[in-house]
């Protein structure tokens, strides 16, 4: 009995060993910083906890130029890629990322709806991608101007007579001309119709110039924060989660001004010549389920792209505050979707203008 017994412990010991070397590491590319912290509290920990797989975190600064490099010489190192939707509609037209039947290989919602059916509408606009969270480009401001008084609507910022100041825009087209046009009167809805006229395209740069000798001009993500702290600037734009670190974390006297956010979508593409497919789609399954994108706001404020994950949308995980009022998504229908095809078709022609425009 005692060499059965020292037999059977070697036995599963060896099992353990083979178990371990079958292991497989994942490659998994985002974004850094705080956004990356997040996907490993939420994703990464728990998946490796259950499963044992080894997650290896990658940062990169977006874009497909490395992605495009791997596919071309046949080395791809990266297993899964956090990419913006703009750029999974691209990367997918060009091959580099995998197909996905988002009802057979992700999973339903708790009480069964399938996933086609759960993701918010509006996120299922490449079949090589998955959504994640939703996020956005928004206006705060700081509260303690203007006596107190509190603007409401994008006219406000547009407006220099009962909001003084300078404004911290991002210095590109892309965002401040619907904006211009929200500001002059055209619903949200009706954006792209004006703007695809050649009257709507130079109605957006006459409102924009109305406030342009009151605009600093940014290009790194962190000026505008700085800017309002500093108290150069009393308007800003900026990713809802800097501004959402900046009022509650750092307790600058700012506040946010959701109408006409511009929302974007995140999510995961696999890189259809990746060596570790199976075990790849495995992770995304879980990644994106219904209690994992609402365990991600836990950790940053950017809405789960579900609608099966909004209800359960809690407390931050170290602020103790409820995350749902911080959440994008709670303020949708104040938003719009940036239209990637407009874009892709006007895009440089509307650059050319605008940097022309700025030497005026």
């Amino acid at each position: 009995m005692k060499k059965m017994l020292k037999y059977s412990t070697f036995a599963i010991s060896m099992l353990g060993m083979v178990s371990a070397a079958q292991a497989v590491d994942l490659n998994v590319v985002s974004w850094g910083g705080a956004y990356t912290a997040s996907q490993m509290n939420a994703y990464h920990k728990p998946y490796a906890k259950k499963t044992g797989v080894k997650i290896n975190s990658i940062d990169y600064s977006g874009g497909l130029a490395e992605m495009r490099a791997q596919t071309e010489s046949g080395k791809v190192t990266w297993d899964l890629v956090d990419v913006t939707l703009a750029d999974a509609i691209k990367g997918c037209d060009e091959g580099m990322f995998r197909p996905i039947d988002i009802d057979k290989e992700m999973a339903a919602a708790p009480d069964g709806t399938p996933a086609s059916k759960d993701f918010l509408e509006g996120t299922l606009l490449s079949e090589c991608f998955v959504p994640q969270i939703i996020y956005s480009t928004a206006f705060a401001y700081r509260a303690d101007a203007w006596g107190g008084k509190k603007p409401t609507k994008m006219a406000d910022v547009f407006d220099l007579k009962n909001f003084p100041g300078k404004r911290a825009l991002q210095k590109k087209a892309i965002n401040n001309l619907e904006w211009a046009l929200i500001a002059d009167g055209v619903p949200l809805s009706k954006v792209y119709d004006v703007l695809d006229t050649d009257e709507g395209k130079d109605r957006a740069f006459k409102k924009l110039a109305t406030i342009k000798k009151d605009v600093i001009w940014w290009t790194e993500g962190a000026i505008p924060p700085q800017l309002l702290a500093d108290e150069e600037a009393v308007f800003g734009t900026g990713y809802n989660g800097r501004w959402f670190s900046a009022i509650n974390e750092e307790k600058q006297p700012f506040a946010m001004l959701w109408d006409g956010q511009v929302l974007d979508i995140d999510g995961w593409a696999v890189p259809v010549k990746g060596k570790n497919v199976a075990e790849v789609m495995k992770f995304v399954k879980f990644a994106t389920d219904t209690q994992r994108l609402a365990d991600q706001a836990k950790y940053i404020s950017y809405g789960p792209a579900r609608l099966s994950s909004g209800p359960m949308v809690s407390k931050h995980a170290t602020l103790g505050i409820d995350m749902g009022p911080h959440m994008p998504t709670k303020y949708a229908d104040q938003g719009f979707l940036t239209d990637f095809a407009w874009w892709a078709d006007n895009g440089d022609e509307m650059n050319e203008r605008f940097a022309a425009w700025l030497l005026q």
